[in-house]
């Protein structure tokens, strides 16, 4: 029987944003570590693979006191897959400008012209060019297609992530009432703390803004 084989980076990527999707909720390192082997991703890999998905601001990384806290909700991804597309069109139209002066400029060499150093690397650069097109082109028409079912998908994770933010916010709220009956000496060092860690005087509620019914590819 022929041995199992390992996830590759991006399988062990996708399992570990699985986590973080299916449990809307945050997580320190540790508990990361002890649930990726759940999914197929050992212990010891754990960390780079989350840092890479941090990296590429798919995860959500902050420091509370002494403790890291990782967190993401599918909404992240579908602003990441938006800047990814963004930048994929602006390269690929960089790509192709650059594509039309390396085909003017062959042309141009061809002219009367022996073979010649610059010819030579004039033509190199222009290989390399094509391909370098080619492969935008490709990978910008997987997120030009749109997949209804993938945007219903998409459309019912971020209404899961919207409850379970405005879950934790309500949870904040009754802890800090609990801070402020249990401790009423402290109330100015709470207030300072609150500021600390980003709960402001606008902490509020999130309120969702319409998804239309289907995606749209522009």
């Amino acid at each position: 029987m022929s041995k199992k084989r390992g996830l590759s980076l991006e399988e062990k990527r996708e399992k570990m944003l699985q986590i973080f999707y299916e449990s809307q909720t945050f997580y320190l390192l540790k508990e990361l570590e002890k649930m990726g082997p759940k999914k197929g991703v050992i212990s010891q890999s754990v960390k780079d693979v989350v840092q890479s998905l941090v990296d590429d601001d798919l995860v959500s990384k902050d420091k509370i006191g002494t403790s890291v806290y990782f967190w993401s909700f599918p909404s992240c991804a579908g602003n990441q897959l938006r800047n990814v597309h963004q930048k994929l069109d602006s390269d690929l139209q960089s790509s192709g400008k650059r594509h039309a002066q390396l085909v003017e400029q062959c042309e141009a060499l061809k002219k009367g012209r022996e073979e010649s150093d610059e010819r030579e690397a004039a033509l190199a650069d222009l290989k390399a060019i094509e391909l370098k097109h080619k492969e935008l082109k490709s990978e910008l028409e997987k997120y030009r297609d749109n997949d209804p079912a993938a945007f219903e998908a998409m459309k019912e994770a971020i209404e899961v992530a919207h409850t379970s933010a405005n879950r934790w916010t309500d949870n904040i709220f009754t802890l800090k009432q609990w801070c402020s009956n249990n401790f009423p000496q402290a109330k100015e060092q709470l207030e300072n703390m609150y500021q600390e860690i980003g709960i402001t005087d606008d902490f509020d509620y999130l309120e969702m803004t319409p998804l239309p019914s289907k995606a749209v590819a522009e």
